[in-house]
């Protein structure tokens, strides 16, 4: 069994810079990890990044409180889909 598959190689400090992610990404794929979890800001880069490989793009929505309202979750999610995120992780308020 390939355990590897179980793992999300994350990401998810204010500050990541873009070498971090790239290489965030770069480890997902050599170690055949399920996802790489970062925040929105980044979702695009990475399902570029990742878009020859078999490891998916997840997102964090309301991140790190879960404070803000149902609507802004609901654009937060919609916008992360249409820029490639394959899961959505959501913090509840």
């Amino acid at each position: 069994m390939n355990y590897n598959k179980f793992i999300d190689h994350t990401a998810l400090k204010a500050d990541t810079q873009k070498a971090v992610i790239t290489k965030l990404c770069q480890e997902a794929k050599d170690y055949d990890f399920a996802s790489v979890c970062v925040n929105p800001t980044w979702v695009s880069y990475c399902a570029d990044y990742l878009q020859d490989s078999n490891v998916k793009v997840c997102t964090v929505i309301g991140f790190p409180l879960g404070a803000n309202t149902p609507e802004v979750k609901a654009f937060e999610a919609k916008n992360a889909i249409e820029h490639g995120a394959d899961e959505v992780d959501m913090v509840i308020n």
